[in-house]
């Protein structure tokens, strides 16, 4: 493709893409899909242009999971981080590379500005012209760091975490110093389930390159192991370090997501506070401090926050986590609303599956609560050939919970409380099957460590996890 082609200004060139997508979007609601006409209308336009790496990044996980690793922010480039101003920049460096093709740092560049503009903007249509421009970036400079560190970024966009593993090695192979390298392999690592390796990893970064996006994955792995006090001195200490509004938000969110985790509601929406008053708009925090909200008994705020989220972007949790607030709330209409959002996931994992990415882990843990039970389990089981992480473990678990078959969910669910993780979700699900499948003792202590943890953990699995524990006294 002729560099001015490749470097378009962005959402030119687009509409035709756009137009099929939100086609798609239509087709799906004449197969059957409930939708209300006016609001159908909107989520079409809207699906057209909010699916983001957040499959990955922005809560892909129904556990509420958003500080996951992957989504550390890395810096594009000092340059593009010090504008303020990522679409600013993406145009200058457009017309940087239209009068100079062969910079295959510039190319590089774009690219990973592509990614970032995929993560903050929710375009994935941006994730083919960052493959573009990093794939013209090699042509030029074969094994160059930058692109192949790129490339290893928008592989784990896509939840190709094999792939970001191997372009993250051979980053490092040219510059073992490579920060955005180091944080991918982590977050592979991380996500394929590899944890000890993943720690081993984060030593090394964190040896070579201190920083914030070393920092939050540092966090992260030891969060997964149990370790919530080093994780949040880790973050607290990344915090202090931010000095980017983008980095501010993303730690302090992080922050606020470990508080909620376990039950601290007030510590939570303090931080979500902080994330909030360096970005209004960031995703991450409006979305959990609606979470935190709903988790103290604020539902009507809650539900405002959550619309405004899913308004602005349509992705699998925030939809999911609005549905069952509305069927808690259960005011006429809620149900119909519910169905509604649990619709969209189809939508959005349709859409994402067409941009290239692996939606399996949400299409499992959306069907297996509102959807259908069979389609999960094949997602969950397909999801589970690919990584085996806690993530996974709990989601196969729980879709073989709602297809009967709990002997068979029994171990998986253990396995995703093997490691020490504080998930109060991950916990219920546990109880839940150990229940079902006749053990009784189990099943009282592991609802029980669920609600003592986060009691406020999700509007319809509080709930439930209080009347299964109430019925085995």
């Amino acid at each position: 493709m002729a560099p001015k082609a490749l470097a378009q200004a962005p959402g030119s060139g687009a509409d035709g893409v756009r137009d099929e997508r939100v086609a798609a979007v239509r087709r799906l609601s004449v197969s059957g899909r409930r939708w209300r006409a006016a609001q159908l209308g909107f989520c079409a336009a809207a699906l057209a242009v909010a699916l983001t790496a957040g499959a990955v990044v922005l809560g892909a996980v129904r556990d509420g999971g958003a500080a996951n690793a992957a989504a550390a922010p890395v810096a594009v480039s000092p340059q593009l981080l010090a504008s303020g101003d990522l679409d600013a920049s993406i145009t200058s460096l457009q017309a940087h590379l239209r009068a100079q093709p062969k910079d295959f740092g510039g190319w590089a560049t774009l690219g990973l500005a592509y990614i970032e503009q995929a993560r903050t903007k929710g375009d994935p249509s941006r994730y083919p012209q960052a493959q573009r421009a990093l794939d013209r970036s090699l042509r030029l400079r074969p094994d160059n760091d930058p692109a192949l560190a790129g490339r290893a970024a928008l592989a784990a966009a896509r939840h190709d975490f094999h792939g970001a593993l191997t372009y993250a090695d051979r980053a490092l192979k040219q510059n073992p110093y490579s920060e955005r390298a180091l944080s991918s392999r982590i977050d592979a690592l991380v996500e394929l389930g590899r944890y000890d390796d993943a720690s081993k990893a984060a030593d090394v970064a964190d040896q070579r390159r201190p920083g914030v996006p070393v920092f939050t994955r540092y966090a992260y792995v030891r969060e997964l192991r149990g370790d919530v006090k080093t994780a949040r001195r880790v973050l607290e200490q990344a915090l202090s370090t931010a000095t980017s509004r983008g980095d501010i938000s993303y730690v302090a969110s992080a922050l606020g997501q470990l508080a909620w985790n376990q039950g601290e509601y007030k510590t939570a929406l303090t931080y979500y506070a902080r994330a909030l008053a360096a970005d209004d708009s960031y995703l991450p925090a409006l979305e959990g401090r609606a979470r935190a909200q709903a988790a103290r008994g604020d539902s009507a705020a809650a539900i405002r926050g959550m619309e405004q989220v899913v308004e602005r972007f349509p992705l699998p949790q925030p939809l999911v986590e609005l549905g069952e607030l509305y069927e808690a709330r259960g005011k006429k209409g809620d149900p119909q609303k519910a169905r509604d959002q649990y619709a969209l996931v189809d939508a959005w994992v349709a859409l994402a599956r067409a941009n290239g990415v692996n939606a399996d882990l949400d299409t499992a843990l959306a069907a297996a609560d509102h959807g259908d039970a069979k389609a999960a389990l094949k997602a969950a089981r397909a999801e589970w050939a690919r990584r085996h992480t806690v993530h996974t473990a709990d989601a196969l678990a729980w879709a073989l919970h709602v297809n009967g078959l709990d002997k068979d969910a029994l171990p998986y669910a253990r396995r995703a409380t093997a490691t020490g993780y504080h998930n109060a979700s991950f916990l219920y699900h546990r109880g839940i099957i150990e229940r079902a499948a006749g053990d009784a003792k189990d099943a009282r202590a592991s609802l029980k460590s669920a609600l003592d943890l986060n009691p406020g953990f999700s509007p319809l699995g509080a709930r439930e996890a209080r009347t299964a524990l109430g019925a085995a006294k």
